[in-house]
């Protein structure tokens, strides 16, 4: 199967691992809406929706900028009357979106908390809301939700329980509307990544620069999204995928090569089960001996 024709709406497309799952889709030939804040440049990050979707095009995609804070329901509505405007409907939701601050509770301000939960779980439940009514008439309507499996442990909510349970939130979501929209024949999915992503909230947020060294490409996640599209939508749904033991399943064996430097050890991201190990021959340990520390 193919993605050519189809109709992606990603939210946060304008870089990371959004801007990633929309060039894939582009390979293909597909018709991207990049649904995002960042119409101009921001002095600490990199993109915004109008290189992104100079980017698609490149990569042989149709591309739509639309700027669009998913916090405010009136923006998701006339971005996604654009969408439909410009290419005739939507295939594809991808609730990519998402806002982080990685604090106890009384270091966390109500506006944080704010930001989080309207970004994360209230618009991805929005963004969905509006697609629905083009995904009911796709052939093969797909769901998305760049969350994790529901784990819910203490160690996970601890460190930073407003992010957690904002997190939490979108993959609730698909819990629920997984078997809501089932008879309508829409899939809705979770898919999250074993390892940290090289993404600017890695290198701004948790672990700088030198971080990135440690994680995998953003590459590894939009494979994972490409495959999951491919699924018969009718079949493959409520499902919390995380990103290579799925690949593997999907016959991919080398996963070297999303790594971003592999003479450094991956980092583990967040919210990964102790039950969902990584795939048989896959380790997230350095490739070569780490230097001697004196």
């Amino acid at each position: 199967m193919s993605l050519q024709g189809k109709t992606l709406f990603i939210t946060g497309a304008s870089r990371g691992i959004g801007l990633a799952i929309a060039l894939r889709a582009a390979r293909d030939g597909a018709n991207v809406v990049i649904a995002a804040k960042s119409n101009v440049r921001h002095p600490r990050l990199p993109g915004t929706i109008h290189t992104a979707a100079a980017a698609v095009k490149e990569a042989g995609g149709q591309a739509l900028a639309v700027a669009c804070d998913i916090r405010d329901e009136a923006q998701i509505e006339s971005a996604v009357a654009a969408a439909v405007e410009t290419f005739g409907g939507i295939d594809i939701c991808v609730n990519n979106a998402s806002a982080i601050f990685l604090a106890g509770t009384e270091e966390t301000p109500a506006k944080r908390f704010d930001l989080m939960h309207q970004v994360n779980t209230r618009g991805t439940f929005f963004t969905t809301r509006a697609c629905l009514p083009h995904l009911k008439r796709a052939s093969n309507p797909h769901v998305l939700m760049l969350s994790p499996p529901l784990d819910i442990a203490a160690r996970w909510f601890a460190p930073h329980t407003a992010y957690s349970i904002a997190k939490y939130g979108m993959s609730l979501c698909v819990l629920g509307m997984s078997a809501e929209l089932a008879p309508d024949g829409i899939a809705v999915n979770a898919l999250w990544p074993r390892t940290a992503i090289a993404t600017a909230a890695v290198s701004n947020v948790l672990a700088g620069e030198e971080g990135l060294k440690h994680c995998r490409t953003a590459e590894i996640i939009a494979d994972a999204a490409h495959a999951i599209f491919e699924k018969p939508a009718r079949d493959f749904t409520g499902r919390f995928l995380i990103d290579d033991t799925f690949l593997a399943g999907e016959g991919v064996t080398d996963f070297d090569r999303y790594r971003v430097d592999p003479t450094k050890e991956l980092m583990p991201d967040f919210f990964v089960p102790e039950t969902m190990p990584p795939p048989r021959g896959v380790s997230l340990a350095a490739l070569e001996p780490l230097p001697r520390r004196t």
